[in-house]
């Protein structure tokens, strides 16, 4: 239990850098996709590629087609040709409902995250299909 605290902490400060990466003003969220202990991919929040990187409208509300940082390293992984079967995802913020569908369908059999958002709904799905969450003190 010891080493996994430990290898949880590193994981999600690496998460923490990644988010640093995010050109989104409101909130920079990164994910780091971990399976037998090496990363396999990873993820910020931000615009689809070819989009400009900018997250927010004139109002400062995200725009509609930002992906979040799950969402992101997801698809990353599903392009690589490896599987997120049984892999670990650290996330800085917890899953929103879409990212946790997106989660149950990869496979991924366990979350860490560290901030909690405001809605968790998409944390009791997780829990619901029997996925493992752990939130990170």
């Amino acid at each position: 239990m010891e080493k996994e605290t430990k290898f949880d902490r590193s994981y999600l400060e690496m998460a923490a850098v990644w988010a640093k990466n995010s050109y989104c003003t409101r909130r920079q969220v990164g994910a780091i996709l971990v399976k037998d202990r090496m990363i396999i991919s990873d993820g910020y929040n931000g615009t689809p590629s070819g989009f400009e990187n900018v997250c927010e409208d004139e109002n400062g509300v995200t725009k509609p087609y930002v992906l979040h940082a799950e969402a992101n390293a997801i698809t990353k992984v599903a392009r690589s040709g490896n599987s997120s079967e049984g892999a670990t995802l650290y996330i800085t913020d917890s899953p929103c409902m879409e990212c946790a569908k997106l989660i149950i369908q990869a496979g991924i059999a366990r979350v860490v995250y560290r901030n909690e958002y405001r809605i968790l709904d998409g944390v009791d799905l997780l829990r619901r299909a029997g996925i493992r969450v752990d939130k990170f003190e």
